[in-house]
């Protein structure tokens, strides 16, 4: 098996594990070096590079403590099925509006009204770095995916 066949299934992988968790709690670092989390929600936008991409407010506090230090943490769980992730990764904004388009659903209305005419409207980019998980509840044993991001 390739780098690259490997990578792929630690993504497809990842896909399943969290493909029912319609949220997530993003943490970031704040100027003072405080971690500061908030619920995000996911729209199951993972892409084949083991990307994960979330809509945000461009002027919004994370978009600015992203900008400072680009390390982020993500959890997603299920305590009824007993699965929880742990992801770090680094983050940065996008803008460009075709990105926005193509990832655009209309669920994020919700948070968005004016939908893709909402002046403020960016992405997050997640990049992986690396995947703990735990989803055996007889053996609550860390399993890792480390370098699911990377270009390798």
């Amino acid at each position: 098996m390739t780098i690259s066949t490997n990578r792929n299934q630690q993504v497809q992988n990842l896909k399943e594990i969290i493909a029912d968790m319609g949220y997530a709690m993003l943490t970031t670092v704040d100027d003072d070096g405080s971690l500061h989390s908030r619920p995000m929600y996911f729209n199951g936008d993972i892409d084949a590079e083991g990307t994960l991409w979330f809509f945000t407010s461009a002027s919004s506090h994370k978009a600015l403590e992203i900008e400072q230090r680009q390390q982020v943490n993500v959890n997603f769980s299920s305590p009824n099925q007993q699965r929880f992730i742990s992801i770090s990764a680094t983050a940065e904004l996008v803008k460009e509006r075709q990105k926005i388009q193509a990832r655009w659903k209309s669920e994020l209305e919700t948070w968005f009204p004016q939908g893709l005419n909402e002046p403020d409207i960016a992405l997050l980019k997640v990049n992986i770095k690396r995947v703990d998980y735990w989803d055996d509840p007889s053996n609550f044993r860390a399993k890792s995916m480390s370098g699911l991001g990377e270009n390798v």
